[in-house]
């Protein structure tokens, strides 16, 4: 088990878009396995490897006690919608309700570069969502509406997380030339 610290709102590699991955090597599937491991001990519906350090566009999911990941997403989006509480591991202890699309067909690959599609609803589509747009800089405070945005920012200002240490550290994971 390969645990990494999570890294916080306000580090800069969290809005920064990722790199696709062009290598599906043993160090994809290392990177793989400690999102894996991390998002399950923190635990998370998602984690996107921007939150540890990693420049890559690749993400974990734990719905419905159903475990997976995906390199290179492009999603397709429903014109439905749903609302419903969204949180966050890189912003600690803060929900908010943000609109989403009802359900996502998620395309791209596995950790050994063999193509796969995903379909979800509901919460499924809610973590891909939100674990994509990790991977190009945006965070769901981003997707929430004026007032509500203002709110978590005056509660992130106030936490007791917030100003700690955000140095970024060099991840053992190549990065895609990104130096995060």
């Amino acid at each position: 088990m390969s645990v990494q610290p999570i890294r916080l709102f306000g580090d800069p590699v969290l809005r920064t878009v990722a790199e696709p991955v062009v290598d599906f090597d043993a160090e994809l599937r290392r990177l793989v396995r400690d999102l894996t491991d991390t998002m399950l001990d923190a635990p998370g519906a998602g984690l996107a490897a921007p939150q540890i350090g990693v420049g890559l566009r690749v993400f974990t999911w734990h719905v419905a006690d159903e475990v997976g990941h995906l390199v290179n997403p492009r999603l397709t989006l429903s014109e439905e919608t749903q609302d419903g509480e969204e949180g966050c591991l890189s912003i600690p202890g803060l929900t908010y309700d943000c609109r989403r699309a009802l359900s996502v067909v998620a395309r791209g690959f596995d950790m050994h570069g063999e193509p796969v599609t995903v379909q979800g609803t509901e919460r499924l589509a809610r973590a891909i969502q939100h674990e994509t747009d990790h991977l190009d800089g945006i965070l769901f405070i981003d997707r929430l509406d004026r007032e509500a945005r203002r709110a978590a920012m005056k509660t992130i200002r106030e936490s007791e997380w917030f100003g700690t240490d955000t140095q970024v550290r060099i991840s053992p994971h190549a990065t895609g030339g990104l130096g995060l």
